[in-house]
């Protein structure tokens, strides 16, 4: 049986071109970065290390002091939205939209019980930020806004630049939470005016358990990691030299002809998924949806039974929220679209990546077909 992903907003395949590249550092040069007058062996690694901080940085339009390495993602938002927080000394006032990831709604809901004051933008029924909800949300008491630049679930790409001008002239910080985004949308924190922003490398095609946060020179973050002055004292504790070096062969090996070639895939298969009755598509359509991403809601059955018959199939897909799937709760970011719970719950992701092809799109709108038919015919709430 073939195998087909189609889950990579969650993870993605390690390309073996940077597996390559980080090979030496895990069995040759595996010393720890050490300064100018450190031995040989950690200069090595210091040199890799920062090789690679040069590379995050130019991708972006940053300069390399400007770049904090992390975990990852999770890791990022926390480190940019509590660390803000924590540093910020006369205003208390967060703002973010009710369907960013979880990383980024739990930090603000727990600096919320901790005596900040939240808020939180709708969105419409695409997805997007009511930007003129924002400009009367913003006071002199606003510290923050964290906005996401692309969606995990329905891939809507928000206007990250008009939302930093607002920022910018409000005078408030700016964080993007750009780990879907990355390396498929262009992004210039520069010209957008993002203060703060996250990106991860499991996403990308790069290794898992590590990510970077850009930190725009002059903005106060207190640092959650406590230690040794690692990461310009921002994130204590030894750097992932190997992952560091994945992360940028991975942002040097992707190209623009792979979000072409994505394009395509998520468009064939957006046309022959909505041919199926009673089905919606969840997010934009064109320019303003990431390449990569497809989520349709199936009426009259449930997305777990999908997935597990699609899964038996050799399709691998995900259902409502990926990060809620195994608790069964409806997702946050369908409902706030104005759907009902049993549209979340008939949500399916399908997430592409540059190795997808053509085939298998095809094969997938076939056999998507055949488990919808075959559910609605024995769903007690089916189509009359």
């Amino acid at each position: 049986m073939k195998l087909i992903y189609l889950d990579n907003a969650t993870t993605t395949a390690l390309d073996p071109e940077v597996l390559e590249a980080m090979k030496p550092y895990f069995s040759e040069w595996y010393g720890v970065p050490t300064h100018e007058y450190g031995h040989s062996f950690g200069l090595k690694a210091r040199e890799a290390l920062e090789k690679s901080r040069e590379v995050v940085a130019r991708s972006i339009g940053a300069e390399p002091d400007e770049i904090i390495f992390t975990s990852g993602g999770t890791e990022s938002n926390n480190l940019a939205i509590k660390g803000a927080a924590l540093a910020g000394k006369d205003r208390s006032r967060i703002i973010t939209s009710m369907i960013e990831h979880s990383s980024v709604l739990n930090v603000v809901r727990s600096l919320g019980t901790a005596g900040f004051q939240t808020s939180y933008l709708r969105v419409d029924g695409e997805g997007f930020v009511d930007l003129e909800e924002l400009k009367e949300k913003i006071d002199d008491q606003t510290l923050l806004v964290s906005i996401q630049h692309a969606n995990q679930e329905i891939g809507t790409i928000q206007d990250i630049e008009e939302i930093g001008r607002i920022c910018r002239e409000k005078g408030v910080l700016f964080h993007v939470d750009a780990v879907q985004s990355f390396t498929k949308v262009p992004i210039d924190v520069e010209r957008m005016n993002i203060d703060l922003l996250s990106i991860s490398a499991h996403k990308i095609h790069g290794p898992k358990g590590v990510g970077a946060l850009y930190v725009r020179e002059g903005v106060k973050l207190k640092p959650l990691i406590e230690g040794e002055h690692h990461e310009f004292g921002l994130r204590s504790g030894t750097e992932n030299i190997p992952g560091i070096v994945g992360f940028a062969k991975a942002i040097e090996v992707a190209d623009e002809s792979h979000v072409e070639h994505m394009r395509r895939l998520r468009d064939r298969l957006i046309d022959g998924l909505l041919e199926i009755g009673d089905s919606r598509l969840n997010g934009p359509r064109g320019d303003r949806r990431l390449c990569n991403n497809v989520n349709v809601t199936f009426k009259y059955v449930e997305g777990e039974s999908v997935l597990l018959h699609l899964d038996m199939r050799g399709i691998i897909v995900t259902t409502g929220s990926a990060c809620f799937s195994k608790t069964l709760q409806p997702s946050h970011v369908i409902l706030a679209l104005g759907l009902k719970h049993e549209d979340a719950h008939g949500s399916v992701r399908f997430s592409l990546s540059k190795y997808n092809t053509m085939d298998e799109m095809n094969y997938t709108i076939r056999n998507v077909r055949e488990v919808i038919e075959g559910l609605r015919a024995i769903s007690p709430v089916g189509r009359r």
